[in-house]
């Protein structure tokens, strides 16, 4: 947050608002400095079919580092095989780390920074795709699955608060310059932070305190993990954008407790549910029928008969997180990353002025990798989205713009095969 130096004019102090930051210039987030204060936020890849860091990986993040990013973020490597969203998914294990290395070295080869996105995706694991059970901070059915998900034990948030611990260090390791721990989306931690689906009766369900325990001794073991070395965000939900979840009378609150442990760089606010409404984050079109075309027969079947109830219709704006995370700004004094609806200089210099020191980039960085070396040639270029949102139905397939003929044929040009060990 900008800060205030106080002068003085014949004896009181007069408060001269500080100039907000430039969004392009070098900046610092924890240990990592910086080109930029643009991070190309995580958007999971489709690029790792047997879990395995792929060549097409290595393109789809080093060209955003090409394209002028500050640092881009790979989505998401689970913590532990059962919180994968399906078993393509790159997981934290010692065979996956030469991979990674790889990846690395190739984005800092641009002139970028590059973070870890880990978590456990909780509810929004597919267990008939990895072949485990998924877990839920309560049972619950899961229709990803048309099976039930397993209430965590102790012994499980255990193992998970410690498996979060050594994929943080391993992604220090391997030469990420940040780890991106999410608690958002009402995947594992998230679901244990919505009331709507925290249903325990233990120490870790009730008030939002003991909700709250198990993403905070998450967000301890990578810090005592990783110590210094490597800056560490958390992501967020500031709203799930369901009845009855996690909301703004409570995401504020464990907002100030993370702030107040210490363990954070920087807080990225995001907000709806994989689960249970998907389309509170993205905005814009809700392509159904591509969506639906892109799974397998049951889920087709179902998404026909009752997309329309999950994925509800919510029109794209510019900023359009902005009115939620400023009340995030004026209630904390940390770092804070804004994304949602962020396309162009003008977005990203409102954020600053808002008080925000990091902007965060998808859906126009996937249309556009380039983009932020446009807008330092010209400052009044802005992105070509559209929010048609066909790249959600591409997810499985490698993670592309439908719109951007060349860019996607030179992604699946650069292939899906394990780069080499």
């Amino acid at each position: 947050m900008a800060r205030h130096p106080h002068h003085r004019t014949r004896g009181h102090p007069v408060t001269i608002p500080a100039p907000a930051p430039d969004p392009l210039a070098p900046a610092t987030l924890g240990p990592v400095r910086l080109r930029n204060r643009v991070i190309k936020s995580a958007t999971f890849e489709g690029a790792t079919p047997d879990a395995l860091v792929t060549d097409r990986l290595i393109e789809y993040h080093t060209a955003v580092g090409r394209g002028g990013v500050g640092m881009t973020t790979v989505a998401y490597i689970a913590v532990a095989p059962e919180g994968r969203t399906e078993r393509g998914q790159l997981h934290w294990r010692p065979e996956a780390l030469p991979g990674l290395r790889r990846l690395t070295e190739a984005v800092h080869a641009t002139g970028a920074k590059v973070s870890a996105q880990i978590g456990h995706a909780g509810p929004v694991a597919n267990s008939r795709s990895n072949g485990l059970p998924s877990l839920a901070s309560s049972a619950r059915f899961n229709p990803l699955a048309m099976g039930f998900d397993r209430a965590a034990t102790h012994d499980d948030i255990r193992r998970i608060v410690h498996a979060h611990g050594w994929a943080a260090a391993s992604a220090r390791d391997v030469g990420f310059d940040a780890v991106e721990v999410h608690l958002g989306h009402t995947y594992l931690a998230g679901s244990f932070l919505s009331p709507k689906l925290n249903r325990r009766r233990d120490e870790f369900g009730g008030s939002l305190r003991n909700r709250a325990d198990f993403p905070r001794r998450i967000l301890a073991a990578v810090r005592e993990s990783v110590g210094d070395d490597v800056a560490v965000i958390a992501k967020m939900n500031m709203a799930d954008g369901v009845r009855g979840g996690f909301d703004l009378d409570e995401s504020i609150p464990f907002a100030q407790m993370l702030q107040a442990d210490g363990h954070l760089d920087a807080l990225e606010l995001t907000g709806g549910s994989s689960l249970l409404n998907p389309m509170y984050l993205f905005r814009g079109d809700v392509p159904l029928s591509a969506m639906a075309a892109a799974q397998p027969p049951l889920l087709r079947l179902g998404m026909k008969l009752f997309g329309r109830f999950l994925f509800h219709d919510y029109p794209f704006e510019p900023l359009y997180f902005r009115d939620l995370a400023l009340q995030f700004r004026r209630e904390l004094s940390m770092p804070l990353i804004l994304l949602g609806g962020v396309t162009d200089l003008d977005g990203m210099r409102t954020a600053m002025d808002d008080g925000f020191e990091y902007v965060a980039m998808a859906r126009a960085l996937l249309r556009e990798p380039d983009l932020i070396n446009k807008i330092q040639r010209d400052g009044t270029a802005r992105s070509q989205c559209t929010h048609c949102n066909l790249c959600a139905a591409s997810i499985f397939t490698g993670t592309h713009c439908p719109l951007d003929i060349e860019g996607s044929t030179t992604l699946v040009n650069a292939g899906t095969r394990p780069v080499a060990q």
